[in-house]
Order: structure tokens, then sequence, then C-alpha cells
């Protein structure tokens, strides 16, 4: 098996993806210790030990406040040059430790990712999954990249005025969470001061005030859909893989509704989320001896999981074990790299990192 580092045992060395192909980097230390020797004063200019005594305070204050920035910058996520994480859960003569979520969520860069329409609806579910069931196994910085990343989510739908509904259930989710670990559960689990727990969940509840009246501007003059003809509005609704969305859609116009109510439409969404022997253990009649598709997806909904749809995701390569987005690709050593990535699903993100 070859090896990226000088030393076998060593994890290798960084590289970037370049158009010219990838190339090493150098790490943040020596860029750091490079413009630290770039700013070095001559020592042979000192004359006496006061001025020495000075200089060594302001050297000794500015290494302070450059760890200080560094660990209590709240407002900022923490950054890594690699998108991507080497995903290992055993220690190994090349490696020591193990992977874990907090330091998977701190490495891959969700924050960038929110702006991209194609993984916005990818990152929330994620949230929605770690605040349901993982939010203690976070570590300290990786809680504070959570929030911070959910704040920035907040703010985006609140100034975009787009997928309120899915933040809503975030967010329903997360204060449930909260409230049972800050008023059930306390210090056993929780990771840094209570009362810092107490300040999240006032936010959280802030954030969900905020949604809740959040309103809708009238928009301006020009087409609307009201101006579509029948069949493109159809082909809207027909493309719709959630059932809520259909119904929401379907309280703009009365044509809109006469076409949300049609029994086809139900029935091919019914077919697409579930398989024909779940149909079967929740069959839903009306007095007509007619199928309710509409009632039964509904139904079907609460005893089944339904089929998640993502513009873009996480993939994982199966011959370096690396997760990774796919844009930003990983310094992969197979003949094939196409035919080793697999694409990850949320929970599947979540089932990597359970030992």
């Amino acid at each position: 098996m070859p090896f990226l580092g000088q030393d076998w045992r060593s994890p290798g060395w960084s590289w970037i993806k370049t158009e010219d192909g990838w190339k090493r980097c150098e790490s943040w230390s020596q860029e750091l210790e490079k413009e630290s020797n770039q700013c070095n004063i001559n020592h042979g200019i000192i004359l006496n030990s006061e001025d020495e005594e000075i200089l060594n305070n302001e050297e000794h204050a500015s290494k302070k406040r450059k760890k200080r920035h560094c660990r209590d910058d709240t407002n900022t996520q923490c950054f890594y040059r690699e998108k991507w994480i080497y995903v290992h859960k055993e220690s190994t003569r090349e490696r020591h430790g193990y992977c874990t979520l907090g330091e998977a969520f701190n490495r891959l860069d969700f924050s960038s990712a929110i702006q991209d329409v194609r993984r916005f609806n990818y990152v929330v579910r994620l949230l929605q999954l770690i605040a349901k069931s993982q939010l203690t196994s976070l570590s300290g910085v990786a809680q504070k990249n959570y929030f911070n990343i959910l704040d920035k989510i907040v703010q985006k739908v609140l100034h975009d005025q787009q997928n309120p509904r899915l933040i809503k259930g975030l967010l329903q989710d997360l204060s449930s969470t909260l409230c049972v670990l800050v008023r059930g559960v306390g210090k056993s689990v929780l990771v840094g001061n209570i009362n810092v727990w107490v300040c999240r969940l006032e936010t959280v509840l802030a954030w969900q005030q905020q949604l809740q009246n959040l309103q809708m501007p009238q928009v301006g003059h020009g087409l609307t859909l009201s101006d579509l003809p029948l069949h493109t509005l159809n082909n809207i609704l027909y493309r719709l893989s959630d059932g809520w969305d259909i119904i929401t859609l379907g309280q703009v116009t009365p044509t809109l509704s006469m076409l949300s109510e049609d029994r086809q439409l139900w029935k091919t969404l019914c077919q697409y989320h579930f398989a024909e022997k779940q149909f079967c253990r929740h069959l839903i009649l009306s007095e007509n001896g007619h199928v309710e598709w509409k009632l039964m997806y509904f139904a079907l909904q609460k005893h089944y999981p339904t089929k998640e749809q993502y513009g873009d995701t996480l993939h994982f390569c199966r011959h370096c074990s690396i997760l990774f987005w796919k844009d930003s690709g990983h310094p992969c050593t197979a003949t094939d790299p196409d035919s080793c990535f697999l694409p990850v699903s949320p929970q599947h993100f979540i089932d990597l990192f359970r030992f």
C-alpha cells in the first residue's frame, strides 16, 4: 500500500485539488511559522534588560491574543483546508485513535454547503438527525460549529423566505431534545456549562418565534401561477415528492386546489415512497369502495420512512475510506476512482460513526 508521507507510519501529507492536478499544501502551523519569522525583530538592537523584558511581554501578549481568538471566537466555524476526512474506527500501525462524529462535522465544511441549493436540504436533514440522537456525542468545538451553522441557516431562511417548514421541523426536534437535556438529564451528559445550554435553548425558542412571525411579501405585477396552463400546473404537482408541499401549493389558487385532490396524483406519490405490501397493511377505502390514496399516504408516512431526494450528497470512497464532497474530491489512489464512490445519506453518515 503506498503512503503519501516520508515516514510510513505518518498519516500522510495534505493535498489540495487544482486545475493542474493535486498539489501538496503546507500545514497551517508551517505557514504561521513563516509569517512569524518574517515579522521577527532583530534582537541585536536591544540595548538593556528593561527593553528586553518589554519585548518579551509584548510577544507573550500577542501569543495569548492569537490563542484566545482561535479558542473563543464563537461566531466563526472551525475551518480546515481539506474538505474530506479519513474514517477509521480503530487503531492501526499507521493511524492511532479513531474518527468521531464531531471531528467529521468540523472537517466537512457544512457552513459553505448550506449556501448551495443542491446541498441545503441534505445539511438540514443531517442537523435534524444529530439533534434527535447525537447532540451529546459532539465535542465542545463541534457543538459550537453546530449552532453557528444553525444560526446561518435560520438567517438565510428569514432573508430568502424559502424552506421555512423544513427549518421549523428541525428547530422543533432540537428544542424538544434541549428541554429534556437541560431539565431532565442535566450535567451528567452535557459538555460545557449548564447555563450555556440554557442560553442555547432560549436562542432556539427565539428562532422559532421569528419563523412563526415570518410573513411572505406580496409578489409584484408579472406572470403568476394562475397564468400557467393546466397541464403545466399538473406537471409541477407531479414533480413534488412531499405530500405537504402538494397541500401547501393547493392553497394558492382554486385551480391548484382542484388539481391537488387528484386521486392519480396521490396514488403515484404512494407508489413512489412505499411498497405494495405496505399498501395492503394500511388500506383505506371510501364509501364507494375506492382507495383513498391521499389518506393512505399520510397513514403510511406514520409507519414507514419516505424516500429522501437530495441534489448533492457526501460520498464515501471504499478504497480510501474517505468521506468527502464529490466536487471537492480527495487524493484517491484507486485505478478507477468513480467505481469506488458511494453516495452517503444523512442516516448513513450518522451510522458511519457508531461504535
